[in-house]
């Protein structure tokens, strides 16, 4: 680098002054611009360190200009909130750890990000220094044959004091966030390389800790099951002493790292792996020697990845992907353990505003699409967000609120999912009711009758604590019960203000049109919507029993002749257009049972010759098909990340001409 990159350090902690200490003689930046709470505070640290500028707020140091790298070390609970105010503001950020409290913070963080084409990393400094790539090497050598058991700590005993960082619940204090990411981090790398990857994420997480009066883990000890037979055991604590070290066991002997996570912060130092071969008459110390901290090495690995135009630092840095892996360890550890945050709880202040802490809308300018619903006063997103898989107020909050920013406002959710308590939280806790458009599904095989939707119904609302949905759906048919029946008990709970408009989930559509015939028979409301699956590959055996899809031509061509709405479900066929399918493909046994036929791989092959052409992904194309049909149709998508939702949304913006329809379907 000609020029060195100017930095900001949000916060004057002691973990600040280690990075600014290491910033003095790193390659490639050097301090700009410090920010604290107080400006006592901001010049205090400003004239100890060297920073030219400071500030009173976090805000002031942000809205510099000339700061083009930001070092985020305030409590736990705030790095996520300002790690997306920095890259919002296009600042690169390195974010101490954890990078966040939870996942679904993390995954939040990281999106900003990737919207603003900035650099984002978690501050594992350990990751960065000689001593890391040595142990790498000797695993990759096979030094100790197969790696098969890893044991890594990192506790420290302090004193108590309740309302401290350390134990206070509010500032997510225990062990496990405190220093707990480290062992868990190590493990993950250790078990990743031996296996032939950058990381690898545990299959198993059992946990068992001590919790103190204040709610938090004084000490906490978790077994950690790996793809490929290795195991790993990992302990933390702020109420423990322990060596701190790391011992890699393998089947031809061990590998023990005296110090590994290279925390020393003043200066460089003596470093030890000591590398015992079974066999060996004496076990063979490995000496490395660093003139400057983990904390400078790390300093530079940043600065030279945005020197040259990354996002992301190389391996064995922290990906991405990597801190997600580890976070998501990290809240299995915690859930095993009975412990969240006061925080993470849905009626907590916290959970009342976006992660960002600014007030919910949407983002200019709206990529996403409206269409009408017969009957409904709302605008209806054609996309629409399952949320049968949104299980925590904290996942939902993440996934919802990334949504409702990118212009969709409709939700799909049902009885038998039993997760409308989630959507009816993160409406009220948004104060977004008037805004959204609420799809509820009741009456599912076998209760699939009058006496139990209405009775659902009524579950639905009561789990949600909301007075109506906008659109109900019977998520299945009875055919031994009269249409009549089920239309005049519709048109009963649109005039007790249940919801507003109704319709049919894997409804025959001639039981549709009878339904329709009956009501306009009786001058009542009809059907408004149908919800059956509805994709580019056409379903070859029910995902589930009762399961109906509209793919077939001559469903097309009812649901263009009536134009009627329809909302399928399984809309990108689970998966079928991404690289977890394909003819050789067979580890997915519902994949392959659903949607694995001659025509449907034909259909693909298709996809992704036209997903070339518009640069875009297959999935896109696939979603495509189904927007640009010749009738309403609102898909519905069940993202479990928002990386998931926002691969989807380009599908939106491709035109298929009646041509590519056609060859999509196998037509020309």
């Amino acid at each position: 680098m000609t020029e060195k990159l100017n930095w900001g350090i949000l916060s004057t902690g002691a973990i600040a002054k280690t990075f600014a200490n290491a910033l003095k003689v790193a390659q490639t930046g050097r301090l700009l611009a410090v920010a604290s709470r107080s400006q006592a505070s901001a010049d205090k640290f400003g004239q100890e360190q060297g920073a030219e500028r400071r500030y009173d707020s976090y805000e002031k140091l942000l809205a510099d200009k000339d700061v083009q790298a930001v070092y985020i070390a305030p409590p736990h609970p705030l790095h996520a909130k300002w790690a997306i105010a920095a890259a919002d503001a296009g600042k690169h950020v390195l974010c101490e750890k954890p990078f966040a409290v939870n996942q679904w913070e993390a995954m939040t963080a990281l999106e900003a990000a990737h919207r603003n084409g900035t650099f984002m990393m978690e501050a594992f400094m350990y990751r960065c220094h000689p001593q890391t790539a040595r142990v790498i090497e000797l695993i990759k050598q096979n030094a100790i044959g197969e790696v098969r058991m890893i044991e890594a700590a990192f506790a420290f005993q302090a004193g108590f004091n309740p309302e401290g960082r350390l134990y206070a619940n509010d500032l997510a204090g225990g062990g496990i966030m405190d220093v707990g990411g480290y062992p868990v981090s190590y493990a993950r790398l250790i078990a990743g390389v031996a296996t032939g990857q950058n990381f690898a994420d545990p299959i198993e997480v059992k946990g068992t800790a001590h919790l103190g009066s204040s709610g938090v883990d004084h000490y906490a000890t978790a077994a950690l099951k790996f793809p490929g037979g290795i195991i790993a055991q990992v302990t933390t604590g702020v109420q423990l002493r322990h060596d701190n070290q790391v011992t890699i066991h393998g089947s031809e002997g061990m590998i023990r790292v005296l110090n590994p996570y290279t925390a020393d912060r003043g200066k460089g130092g003596e470093f030890v792996i000591v590398v015992n071969k079974s066999g060996a008459k004496e076990p063979e110390k490995i000496t490395l020697r660093t003139e400057m901290t983990a904390f400078t090495m790390e300093a530079d690995v940043v600065g030279r990845a945005i020197a040259a135009g990354q996002q992301q630092a190389p391996a064995p840095a922290m990906s991405w992907n990597d801190t997600m892996g580890n976070l998501r360890t990290l809240d299995a550890w915690r859930q095993s353990i009975g412990l969240t945050y006061n925080f993470e709880k849905p009626d907590a202040p916290a959970m009342k505003a976006p992660i960002s802490g600014r007030p919910l809308s949407r983002r200019q300018p709206v990529k996403m699409k409206y269409g009408k619903v017969p009957g409904l006063d709302k605008p209806v997103s054609r996309l629409v967000m399952g949320v049968d898989n949104q299980r925590s107020i904290t996942h939902a909050s993440a996934m919802f609120d990334d949504f409702f920013e990118r212009g969709g406002n409709t939700f799909d959710t049902a009885w038998v999912y039993n997760t409308e308590g989630v959507l009816g939280q993160w409406v009220r806790n948004r104060r977004v009711r008037d805004q959204v458009v609420l799809l509820v599904k009741g009456a599912h095989t076998p209760y699939c009758d009058p006496t139990n939707l209405r009775r659902q119904i009524g579950e639905s609302l009561q789990r949600a604590k909301l007075e109506s949905a906008d659109i109900y759906m019977l998520h299945r048919d009875n055919p031994d019960i009269p249409v009549g029946e089920f239309v005049d008990l519709l048109n009963e709970l649109v005039k007790e203000g249940r919801f507003k408009v109704f319709g049919g989930s894997n409804w025959a559509l001639a039981r549709v049109e009878e339904a329709n015939a009956y009501a306009k028979s009786k001058g009542l409301q009809g059907f408004s919507a149908v919800s059956n699956n509805f994709s580019l590959a056409e379903m070859v055996d029910p995902v589930w029993r009762g399961c109906i899809h509209a793919s077939d031509a001559a469903s097309r061509a009812w649901l263009e002749k009536n134009q009627m709405a329809l909302m399928p479900w399984s809309s990108q066929a689970r998966g079928f257009f991404t690289d977890r399918a394909g003819p050789e493909k067979t580890e997915d046994a519902e994949l392959v049972r659903c949607w694995y036929s001659p025509q449907n791989f034909l259909r693909r092959d298709r996809a992704i010759e036209l997903a070339r052409r518009h640069n875009v992904l297959p999935i896109n194309i696939g979603l495509a098909y189904v927007l640009r049909q010749p009738f309403p149709t609102f898909p519905l998508i069940g993202p479990r990340s928002i990386e998931e939702t926002r691969t989807s949304m380009p599908g939106l913006d491709v035109e298929l001409s009646k041509e590519e329809l056609r060859y999509l379907n196998l037509e020309a």
